[in-house]
This record gives C-alpha cells, sequence and structure tokens, in this order.
C-alpha cells in the first residue's frame, strides 16, 4: 500500500477538520484481491473507530505465468550469454504483463540492467542491446526448436 495524497483543513490553522482525505494505491500479487485488500483497509479503520468512504478503482489485476517453458528458456539463455543465474522477481512494478498474460500467454519481461531508469538521462550499457539480441534469440530457438 502506498498513500501518495493525504489532504484535510477547513481552510484555518484554528480548526479541527471534520474529515480527510487520503488517496491510495495497492500493487498487489495473485494471494490478494482488491476485495480482500479494500475489506482490510475497512476494518482497520473501524476498529479505530474511524467511519470510511472507500472509493475505488482497479488499474491493473495481477497475474502468474504457470506454465514454465518461456520462463526456462528465458533463464537458460541468460545463463548461456552471460553466466548469470537469474531469479524471478515482480520488484519492478507495473508490468506491460498484465495487458498480456490476460489472453493466457506466457508472461516474461527481459531486458537490460538498467539503475537509471526513468531517471534524467536515462541509459544502459553500450553493449546491452547486442547481447540482449543473442539472448532473445537464444530464448527463441528453445522454445520453437527444442
Amino acid at each position: 500500500m502506498q498513500m501518495y495524497d493525504i489532504q484535510s483543513g477547513a481552510g484555518a490553522n484554528n480548526v479541527i477538520p471534520g474529515e480527510l482525505t487520503v488517496k491510495f494505491n495497492f500493487r498487489f500479487g495473485t494471494a490478494s484481491t482488491e476485495r480482500s485488500l479494500l475489506d482490510q483497509v475497512r476494518t482497520l479503520c473501524e476498529s479505530l473507530g474511524v467511519q470510511v468512504e472507500l472509493q475505488h478503482r482497479v488499474a491493473s489485476h495481477p497475474f502468474l505465468t504457470l506454465n514454465r517453458t518461456l520462463i526456462d528458456a528465458v533463464k537458460s539463455s541468460v545463463l548461456e550469454h552471460t553466466g548469470v543465474h537469474t531469479r524471478e522477481d515482480t520488484g519492478g512494478g507495473t508490468s506491460d504483463g498484465r495487458f498480456i498474460a490476460p489472453t493466457g500467454t506466457e508472461v516474461v519481461e527481459l531486458g537490460p540492467i538498467n539503475a537509471t531508469i526513468h531517471q534524467i538521462d536515462e541509459c544502459v550499457a553500450a553493449d546491452s542491446p547486442e547481447r540482449l539480441k543473442r539472448i532473445y534469440l537464444s530464448t527463441l530457438e528453445k522454445v520453437l526448436m527444442p
């Protein structure tokens, strides 16, 4: 849960506000549901004696790739071309895979290591495109011609 906007006030510094508006979002995995998270917020507020009105919208649903064919091919190709043992990690935040996963296809995201992503002067190592090309080709070969 990330709170990103908290507002309260009556416009004067000597008045106790009658309400508080908090905007927050959940980035959640498949072990939780939209309903379970809202119920937890409501239960917590009620346990504190706080009246709550929840309004919500879901920007993206979590997904889980269960078939291992593509995952295993990517992991093998990365190891083959970089010597790196990969780990499955969703720490990168919201994924564009959320638009693909509902079609039922496998989803794996693979790209260059990028310590400057979404920052001014974002950059990657000069050899990244060539290395990725080899990894992508190797992955396709493993999936299409096992």
